[in-house]
């Protein structure tokens, strides 16, 4: 089975993980030399240890450009959020973490639940082609989306033309509250985002290898560990065994 995984996952004889840099969660800098650090990196260099073989990291700096160069032959896996659209081309392990997408919205306004936002005159600052991006496409129905090319830029727009919702990932509207006024985070979340490592299709040994080497750094408590190290335990969830 080895063999069968190896020459799937590895055909230039070394694992090519795919890096989402604009996470911040999973990537929260940089090593001596550049590399990204976090634990999406670790999660790649621990896979690529089960392996046995050596491990170059590729950084991408939006989670679409990665999914879009899924036939480029320039990764084996790539460490991105599971979603619908990208699952047309891209195989999806089980989740090894979790992280709450949400909104933040103006104080002033009567919005004040997840059915409040998709009504009507309701415009939404997002971060183009995110996971959350993808799942409001599929999933909104009355209120206008007004996407920026980067998160930050989700927020900028928000702030500056006083649209009336953000959307984001709750750690990150929790940071941005405090750089902006009359601003309030609803309290439940419209989706979960679900990081994966993604692969090519079309070999089901690849693809348990990696689901097992998931549940196995889960139930060792190895991922709980990289939570710990990199200080986003509570920021990022765990998925239940």
């Amino acid at each position: 089975m080895l063999i069968s995984v190896l020459k799937h996952l590895a055909p230039k004889g070394y694992l090519r993980a795919a890096i989402n840099l604009s996470n911040f969660l999973l990537v929260t800098g940089k090593d001596s030399n550049g590399n990204p650090e976090g634990v999406s990196s670790e999660m790649a260099k621990a896979l690529g240890n089960e392996l046995g073989i050596d491990v170059k990291l590729i950084p991408f700096n939006r989670p679409g450009e990665l999914a879009d160069a899924v036939n480029e032959d320039v990764w084996d896996i790539g460490n991105i959020a599971n979603e619908s659209e990208r699952a047309k081309s891209i195989k999806f392990s089980i989740p090894y973490t979790l992280i709450e997408s949400t909104f933040m919205v103006r104080s002033d306004l009567n919005i004040n639940n997840l059915n409040d936002v998709d009504q009507v005159g309701v415009r939404i600052a997002v971060a183009e082609r995110s996971a959350y991006d993808l799942w409001l496409t599929e999933n909104i129905k009355s209120a206008k989306l007004i996407r920026a090319k980067s998160i930050d830029e989700s927020f900028s727009i928000f702030q500056g033309n006083d649209y009336e919702a953000l959307a984001g990932l709750r750690p990150k509207l929790i940071d941005d509250l405090e750089k902006i006024e009359g601003c309030k985070i609803l309290p439940d979340a419209f989706t979960f985002i679900k990081q994966s490592i993604g692969c090519k299709p079309g070999n089901i040994d690849a693809e348990n290898f990696i689901n097992n080497f998931i549940k196995t750094s889960i139930g060792n408590g190895f991922l709980k560990n990289l939570l710990i190290k990199y200080n986003v335990l509570g920021k990022l969830s765990l998925p239940a065994r």
